[in-house]
């Protein structure tokens, strides 16, 4: 009965409160066009309750006759606007491009801080603007345009490392950034690039599985993290917040293409030899639509949406086979078809939060569905090369099957997959007693990666079939946290403390293909077995593996005056599978003047090895005559990796430092200046193939691959020690001036690194031979090379009214990189073509610049359009071949002379995109 009339009472109060309300409605708009703004926030100071403006501008709220109304929106200066019992407001925001004061939320635990006032460098994209104002397509080939530090380079020919967009940051592995939605862990893909030119031996996130439409926009802590949110934040964190604007409908849609007179190998005069597309490939669309609608008066909101994209395959080739001319290269037998692989792909996503009435208690929950089927050529299949790989039947297979005007008979076998992501956060978080904060939540992804075989055979049985299931593997990932924070006004100028723990189950399967992917159908041994380009995984290689991670933390960040800030992180983590880790981080930041600020960090990290490295198991077939072997790539716990002597996989570890200041001269200029050095021992990488009948090899480990029926062999170690140094520089100038505006925006990272020490496992590192083999120079040179030294970005932009128009220049440094070389030496050398010497195969990219431009026109309150040109003077890397030697051109990876360096191969994108807010 007590309960009944309390619940009553508390009723009649709520209703009280409500009753003292009124409806407050209002237009917001721009001060720099005078034109309505949607999506702007409205909220209620001190409460919960919040709406934004529709697509005409306006807003309706309920709220206190006393209260305060807040206006928020990216890129304008906030408003507090005092109600005073006024029934109408109207508001004009002040533009504020350089967002200079923004406060951001990852790197501490606090109720955030501005930018340019925290203790370690973040980044700040605005994927919106950044999206409107390019032709490319996913998020992370944007980032590498926008953030100093981040990388990605397309891969081409390089089996599912083609269908993957796995990007760096700092110049480490694209498993060594932790990728974060709303601040929860995201899962990484169950893909493991073992034959990519980049990233070998990594899984990551794929960030293409989040639709750009749905993220407002990308924070970008660059320093190490682990001590705070865990293992993979070596080099850093990307935190992807959504959106959460309501009432606003917002469509886009856009079209590009590629448009590369100096490549195409459609313009080519030797065009007959390779398979190629228009005179502008690799065209691609994309179509998204995003809208929020709200739930409730305190504040709630529903945030959902789509996206459909699809990009065309591109076809790159020399133009000419002239010997004399010094820009020719031969034909190219490896890869008649090279170029970019094509996808298509569906997304949606949500966002919503919902406050609970009467209640201190807010629900949450986000997540989404994503499905991108992709195609991509392997190498060619050449019948004068390497007949046993054609079916004996092959002679009737059309479509497959072609021959150039030389003679040559050949098919280009492609790897087709299915990537399949699912993902759903949900959680609760209040605040409970005298003011502590909390966050109970339960985060679940999965993501699934199906391989197939098309146009391709198995050449040990008829040509009938050409399309096979090579099975795949699939990831999953479940993350249960609680975060605990209460802010101690009373300690110093301020006291944060946080503290929490977090359980992860982690999950990881290979599953077979169909037996005609992998099998031997001839009993002779001299047909090749498998499906060629790709062979399916066997029963044998099927895995099912999990682990369980238990992890706690605590975090001090306390203000030791109005000047000097410093943040004190320590996390204990647990794996069932390897063992037990704990780090710690301290950083500091002091204000000189209200202008200047010097910030500091140093710690430890780690990075826990993926369920991937450890459990990845594939068979494939080799044929040298009638000889059918076998070649594994071992997983770790296998007979075959403990006779090599290669101990049970464990932690990267890593130990960083950071020394940097931001300045802010004027209130339209700012500057922020960070050098770093990050040491990291034990990296994981994959080894490359020990041969059975090597004789330099210690017996019991030949013995154990001979009893397997396995002719080679290659693993996964913790097999180098590292050291990046780098200095991140970024410049910052926006003002306003009537209805003219000027923004300069310079980002620069300069970075060096040094393999320490190679761990050669002591079998396989008793002679020079076979550490080569181990890790070679150049696979060295792989891990070296996996940022350039320099990658510097200036973006002048003006705008006047309606209208902006804007560049961007981007410059790469150079790069150096080894070939195979033609086996006789230790160090990787090619013949001249004259037969006279021996030269280093060795190829030099030297820095470039590409140029981008774009315009973006506001046609009226609902419509606007932007076009533009990627790489506007279609620059492209050096080729890479050895001058002298250009029979040798393509001893390189499966790009052979178009390696994915720098900027890429494709040349130039143009590119029209036009939207609609309603």
């Amino acid at each position: 009965m007590k309960k009944a009339l309390l619940f009553f009472a508390l009723l009649l109060g709520a209703s009280a409160a409500f009753a003292q309300k009124i409806t407050v409605t209002g237009t917001v708009t721009s001060s720099t066009d005078n034109t309505t703004m949607p999506g702007v926030s409205v909220r209620v100071s001190g409460s919960t309750m919040g709406t934004s403006t529709n697509g005409s501008g306006q807003f309706s709220i309920s709220a206190p006759a006393g209260a305060e109304l807040i206006f928020s929106f990216t890129g304008y200066k906030t408003q507090t606007v005092a109600i005073a019992g006024k029934t109408t407001i109207n508001v004009v925001l002040v533009s504020d491009i350089a967002q200079l004061n923004e406060v951001v939320a990852i790197g501490t635990r606090s109720a955030g801080r501005v930018k340019l006032e925290t203790a370690v460098p973040v980044d700040v994209v605005s994927v919106t603007k950044a999206a409107a104002n390019t032709g490319r397509l996913d998020l992370t080939d944007i980032l590498n345009y926008t953030a100093p530090s981040f990388n990605y380079n397309r891969q081409s020919g390089s089996d599912g490392a083609d269908h993957v967009q796995l990007g760096t940051l700092r110049g480490l592995g694209p498993d060594q950034t932790l990728v974060l939605v709303n601040g929860k862990r995201r899962h990484s893909t169950a893909f493991v690039s073992v034959f990519g030119t980049r990233g070998r031996g990594n899984s990551g996130v794929d960030l293409s599985s989040v639709p750009t439409a749905a993220i407002d926009r990308v924070e970008i802590l660059r320093d190490g993290a682990s001590a705070q949110y865990g293992s993979d934040a070596i080099a850093g964190v990307m935190n992807l917040v959504l959106k959460k604007n309501t009432g606003v409908l917002s469509v886009n849609a856009g079209v590009s293409g590629f448009y590369d007179p100096a490549f195409n190998s459609g313009k080519s005069v030797v065009a007959g030899y390779y398979p190629h597309g228009g005179t502008i490939d690799g065209k691609g669309i994309t179509i998204d639509a995003n809208y929020g609608f709200g739930i409730g008066n305190n504040g709630g909101f529903f945030n959902i949406t789509g996206e459909y994209a699809k990009n065309g395959k591109t076809y790159r080739q020399t133009h000419d086979t002239t010997t004399s001319n010094p820009d020719a290269l031969p034909i190219n037998p490896y890869r008649r078809a090279n170029g970019d692989g094509s996808a298509e792909s569906g997304t949606i996503f949500y966002n919503t939060e919902i406050p609970l009435a009467g209640t201190p208690t807010t629900f949450y929950s986000f997540g989404g569905y994503s499905y991108k089927p992709s195609d991509a050529y392997a190498f060619t299949r050449n019948l004068s090369a390497r007949p046993e790989r054609f079916p004996t039947d092959y002679a009737n297979s059309t479509g497959i099957i072609f021959t150039t005007p030389d003679g040559e008979t050949y098919y280009n076998p492609i790897i087709q997959t299915h990537n399949t992501d699912i993902s759903v956060a949900a959680g609760f978080k209040g605040t409970v007693g005298n003011g502590w904060d909390w966050d109970l939540s339960n985060n679940t992804g999965n993501n699934k990666f199906h391989f197939y075989g098309d146009k391709t055979f198995n050449a040990s049985m008829s040509a009938a079939k050409t399309h096979f299931d090579d099975g795949g593997s699939e990831f999953l990932q479940n993350t249960t946290n609680l975060n605990v924070n209460k802010h101690f006004s009373t300690v110093a100028e301020g006291l944060n403390f946080g503290f929490g723990g977090e359980f992860r189950y982690e999950r990881y399967k290979i599953f077979a293909g169909e037996p005609d992917s992998y099998s031997n159908y001839d009993p002779s041994g001299t047909q090749a077995a498998g499906s060629q380009g790709f062979p399916g995984f066997q029963p044998a290689d099927a895995v099912n593996a999990n682990r369980k991670v238990v992890g706690m933390y605590a975090d001090f960040e306390l203000d030791v005056t109005k000047k000097w800030l410093i943040d004190f992180a320590n996390r204990y983590e647990h794996y069932s599978d390897f063992g037990s880790t704990f780090n710690t981080k301290f950083a500091t930041r002091y204000k000189l003047t209200d202008n200047f600020n010097i910030r500091a960090s140093a710690g430890t990290g780690f990075r826990a090895p993926s369920l991937q490295q450890i459990n990845y198991s594939n068979t494939f077939t080799n044929v040298q005559g009638s000889v059918v072997s076998e070649v594994k790539i071992a997983p770790n716990y296998s007979p075959i990796t403990r006779a090599a002597g290669i101990p049970n996989l464990k932690q990267e570890k890593s130990k960083n430092a950071g020394l940097g200041f931001t300045y802010k001269p004027i209130p339209e200029l700012s500057f922020t200046v960070d050098g770093y050095i990050i040491k990291v021992t034990d990296r994981v990488v994959l080894s490359g193939q020990f041969s059975a009948s090597d004789p330099t090899l210690d017996p019991s480990f030949t013995n154990a691959l001979n009893s397997l029926n396995v002719s080679a062999a290659q693993f996964f170690a913790n097999a180098v020690n590292t050291t990046n140094r780098g200095l991140d520089i970024v410049i910052d100038y926006s003002k306003t001036v009537g209805n003219n505006r000027y923004k300069i925006l310079f980002a620069g990272n300069f970075q060096s690194m040094d393999i320490d020490k190679i761990n050669y496992p002591p079998i396989l590192g008793t002679t020079a031979a076979l550490q080569q083999t181990f890790l070679s120079e150049r696979e060295q040179k792989f891990i070296l090379a996996s940022a350039p030294p320099q990658k510097l970005a200036l973006n002048p932009e003006f705008g006047h009214n309606s209208l902006t128009i804007g560049t961007r220049f981007t410059y790469f440094g150079k790069i150096d990189l080894l070939g195979y070389g033609d086996g006789s030496t230790l160090t990787p050398t090619v013949p001249t073509d004259d037969g006279t010497q021996q030269l280093p195969d060795r190829y030099i990219y030297s820095g470039k610049v590409t140029s981008d431009l774009y315009l973006t026109y506001k046609v009226s309150k609902t419509m606007r359009f932007s076009l533009g040109a990627d790489n506007l003077f279609n620059v492209h890397p050096d080729l890479a071949y050895v001058a002298g030697a250009k029979g040798w051109a393509y001893n390189n990876e499966p790009s052979g002379p178009f390696d994915a360096v720098q900027m890429g191969s494709n040349g130039r994108r143009f590119f029209a995109r036009v939207g609609f807010t309603f």
